[in-house]
């Protein structure tokens, strides 16, 4: 059996499981059994598989069957301009997020030193790709599970900014520091009431105190913007990310904490998901 054939296995048992992805799917799972990358793996199509290889394939096949994200049978996920290691204890990233590091580095220059503090880190993939860009900053990143900063330091250290940020296990509500230029965040935003309606690959696997936001879904994201209010400097900003049909009570919050709205970006399917705000008194 070649690549091509092992591909087409993987891809019609997916297809027949329901899996939209299922070419990529099988493409990006056959790479990982063979340490080696999709794009090596198309220009060698006739290249044969080892029977010990295949056996490996289909059984990271099952896997996916049974909804595990690729991300975590991968246990790495590509985010803005850099790969991080992933498993069930952290949100996987996804595209949406990047956009609170694109509303960053448009706001920040590369010649400023700013203070940044990423609250609910998780994986550490925001502030790790702001900082990459922005090597004059330093920032620190707080999460209440011990078991995400794990993985957060980790990433940071294979992106060599171990030095440059510092994480620390504490519960917002506990966390009392000097004023900061900026605070980045992707809060939980999910209703209680709907975590079941996600997809199983979701519901069943990522972790559920990094969705779960209450019965109205607005629990996480007040706090947040109440306890900014006291952690960032005048003029500090607060970006982070919100739910579909979010934003304007989000509007209406920050403005009760005397926050200005400077805008709020769209993701690729025109949601309202990026809020960027001022404290301004």
């Amino acid at each position: 059996m070649n690549y091509f054939q092992a591909i087409n296995f993987g891809t019609k048992i997916l297809k027949h499981n329901n899996f939209t992805s299922n070419k990529l799917d099988s493409e990006l799972l056959l790479a990982q059994v063979l340490n080696s990358t999709r794009e090596e793996i198309l220009i060698n199509l006739s290249k044969k598989i080892k029977k010990e290889n295949f056996k490996q394939y289909k059984n990271l096949i099952q896997r996916r069957i049974r909804k595990e994200p690729v991300a975590y049978i991968l246990k790495k996920k590509d985010f803005w301009k850099s790969k991080f290691y992933v498993d069930k204890n952290v949100l996987i990233p996804r595209p949406e997020t990047e956009l609170i590091v694109e509303e960053t580095l448009k706001i920040f220059e590369f010649k400023y030193s700013k203070r940044l503090l990423d609250i609910g880190t998780g994986s550490g993939c925001v502030i790790i790709s702001i900082l990459k860009e922005r090597p004059k900053a330093k920032g620190k990143a707080i999460d209440i599970c011990k078991k995400a900063l794990k993985i957060a330091k980790y990433n940071a250290k294979i992106h060599h900014l171990e030095n440059k940020i510092n994480f620390i296990n504490i519960d917002i509500d506990k966390f009392k520091d000097s004023k900061y230029d900026l605070i980045v965040s992707n809060p939980p935003y999910i209703k209680s009431i709907d975590l079941k309606r996600l997809d199983s690959d979701v519901n069943h696997y990522e972790p559920r105190i990094a969705l779960d936001a209450g019965t109205d879904g607005f629990r996480k994201i007040k706090k947040l913007i109440t306890k900014s209010k006291n952690l960032l400097k005048t003029n500090g900003k607060l970006i982070f990310e919100i739910g579909k049909g979010q934003d304007e009570f989000s509007k209406f919050f920050l403005k009760m904490n005397g926050f200005y709205i400077n805008k709020i970006s769209q993701d690729i399917n025109s949601i309202p998901r990026v809020v960027v705000s001022t404290k301004i008194s």
